[in-house]
């Protein structure tokens, strides 16, 4: 069963859809004149500056809205699929990474923006957004957004569930020799806490956690390449030479190199899975541009920053020969430079990233299923997430972890279809809001010179 399993998936995740991931970013990257580099200062500052707007509509702030998406996307792919990547793909798998993330900007951004544009509002006043919406309201493809939903309803079970919550057993029993079955009623307890209380309450807790795990791990990174700056140049050289010759890899396999840094750089930061969109369809916002360039700085800082922190520092410790992998190959790596405490940042980081996954993803599973079963059935799949929080810390995960990696897989498809189908909507709503941006600098500027 494991092994039919692990076929489909390397099918479903295999070139076909990593080449329409990425062509679909180039794409979008095309139409819309390398928009994420144009005005990645201004969605920077948008993401954080705090939001005045209270008359528009919406559940949470723009800020809440990234927070809950990055919640759900810096996870454990972030330490371990990072190491992974090395280890099977070589040191230029992090080159790879940055391109993908790159594209995956635009990819972002457009997926958002059709998220606020086609949005709707549910009996409780709530926003509801996301793929199966644009694909029903803007393309007209009832069929595909049902596929979609379902897809998205079981994918959150795995990896945005009992995937994380074993992660995070895994490391507390070995760190801290505490039970399974201890850290999952702990774990249960605490998702419980936040996720029953709708995406207001996911929104204040994420919009404070985010920051302070993010902060953690990565100002741990930077300690270690600060302290070793000399390592620094060789091991951007490295990445560099690997990712054009592969001479890392056994036979110097070029093609290893780029699908390892393609196909974790897309399981890290999600762009064109179509899950991010749902959490920004619930922002409080003016124009689907301005939620959509907030959306887009999650790609930026999930790869560009979180796995950057990861990948330099495994190659500045050259120990992915060494037989280690994954959160192994990450401790040992960040141990080499700190001692102890090196082993606790990773340890201390699997288990944040992995509940904010948790938390994040228990929103977007909520959505595809009240989706297809209406609002009235999100009570009984948030109780039955929870549930499965507990599995997940006690059980073995192979099949799990497959299906729900088909799963994932399978939500890109009908999600990049929606986005090339309606690429010229996202298109035209840029040009407005782009136009929108400059009358309000000009007004600005205006108002300062009074």
């Amino acid at each position: 069963m494991l092994d039919i399993i692990t076929k489909i998936s390397g099918w479903v995740w295999g070139p076909p859809l990593l080449i329409l991931l990425v062509g679909t970013g180039i794409y979008l990257t095309i139409r819309l004149g390398f928009l994420q580099i144009r005005t990645l200062p201004y969605a920077l500052k948008l993401a954080f500056s705090p939001s005045k707007d209270t008359t528009s509509k919406g559940d949470i702030s723009h800020y809440q809205a990234l927070s809950t998406a990055m919640a759900a996307t810096i996870g454990t792919g972030n330490i371990v699929g990072v190491a992974s990547a090395v280890v099977a793909g070589g040191p230029g798998a992090v080159f790879w990474m940055w391109i993908t993330a790159l594209f995956g900007m635009t990819t972002k951004y457009a997926e958002a923006l059709l998220a606020v544009k086609y949005r709707t509002t549910n009996n409780k006043g709530e926003m509801s957004g996301g793929p199966m919406y644009y694909l029903d309201k803007g393309l007209n493809l009832k069929w595909l957004s049902i596929l979609f939903a379902i897809f998205g309803a079981i994918a959150a079970f795995g990896i945005g569930n009992m995937v994380q919550s074993n992660a995070v057993a895994d490391v507390v029993e070995t760190t801290f020799q505490l039970p399974s079955w201890g850290t999952g009623l702990i774990l249960v307890g605490l998702t419980s806490l936040v996720i029953l209380g709708g995406i207001k309450s996911i929104g204040r807790v994420t919009a404070f956690f985010v920051p302070i795990m993010a902060l953690f791990y990565v100002i741990g990174g930077l300690i270690i390449i600060i302290m070793n700056v000399d390592l620094l140049p060789n091991a951007f050289q490295t990445i560099f030479n690997d990712a054009f010759t592969g001479s890392a890899i056994g036979g110097g396999i070029l093609g290893t190199v780029i699908r390892y840094g393609v196909a974790r750089g897309v399981f890290s930061n999600e762009a064109g899975l179509g899950s991010a969109p749902i959490a920004a369809a619930a922002a409080r916002t003016d124009y689907p541009g301005r939620q959509a360039l907030v959306s887009m700085t999650q790609v930026f800082i999930d790869t560009i920053i979180v796995c950057t922190i990861t990948g330099v520092t495994i190659v500045m410790a050259d120990l992915y020969a060494s037989g280690l992998d994954g959160g192994e190959l990450t401790s040992a790596s960040f141990e080499s430079f700190l001692g102890t405490p090196g082993n606790y940042i990773v340890t201390i980081g699997i288990i944040l990233f992995a509940f904010s996954t948790l938390v994040g993803w228990s929103y977007y599973g909520e959505k595809c299923f009240s989706y297809l079963f209406q609002d009235k059935a999100i009570t009984f799949y948030r109780i039955v997430f929870i549930a499965f929080v507990f599995v997940g810390a006690i059980a073995s995960l192979d099949i799990v972890f497959g299906i729900a990696d088909i799963m994932n897989g399978l939500m890109a498809f009908p999600n990049l279809i929606g986005l090339l189908g309606l690429s010229g909507v996202v298109v035209a709503e840029t040009k407005l809001f782009l136009q929108v941006v400059k009358q309000e600098k000009e007004q600005k500027a205006n108002t300062l010179h009074m």
